[in-house]
């Protein structure tokens, strides 16, 4: 496939992301490096919703590291339980924050950060990263989001 993608943006967001998924999927299919495809999920995102930031964290031993990403530079290490990131892990689920100043904890890797959507990585039941998104503006961050950016990340199963 060209690496160049179709960008949609006259119609809704779920339109926008059932545009977008199957040429991810046409782009990481068959790829077995996995920071190959998280580095390409984070430019097509990127490319597509222009978000502030979008990227991965990395579980390695105690911590998430940083990972590929799309913004500006970013915080390199987080540990389990702290901010947004480390609380998607520890809770093994999807966060939406709508105000990134009102979560308790939040770590401000960039002041620019209003809200935000975190998406654990799994393999098997073990959470291996994340997915973090950030826009500069509040309640940027929905349930259809989360949805599609779910589908996205189960795509590095297949």
């Amino acid at each position: 496939m060209a690496e160049d993608l179709k960008i949609v943006t006259d119609t809704s967001k779920a339109a926008q992301y059932q545009s977008l998924i199957p040429q991810i999927e046409a782009l990481i299919s068959g790829e077995t490096d996995q920071i190959a495809n998280l580095a390409n999920i984070a430019a097509a995102l990127k490319e597509q919703f222009n978000w502030f930031w979008v990227g991965f964290y990395l579980v390695k031993e105690d911590q998430l590291v940083l990972g590929p990403f799309q913004g500006p530079v970013a915080c390199t290490r987080i540990h389990k339980g702290k901010g947004v990131c480390g609380a998607s892990w520890l809770q093994e689920e999807t966060l939406i924050v709508p105000d990134v100043d009102a979560f308790p904890g939040h770590i401000a890797c960039a002041t620019a950060s209003r809200s935000e959507i975190v998406l654990p990585l799994f393999n098997g039941d073990e959470v291996i990263g994340v997915l973090d998104v950030d826009s500069e503006y509040l309640a940027h961050f929905d349930e259809v989001d989360a949805k599609y950016l779910k589908e996205i990340i189960d795509l590095l199963h297949g």
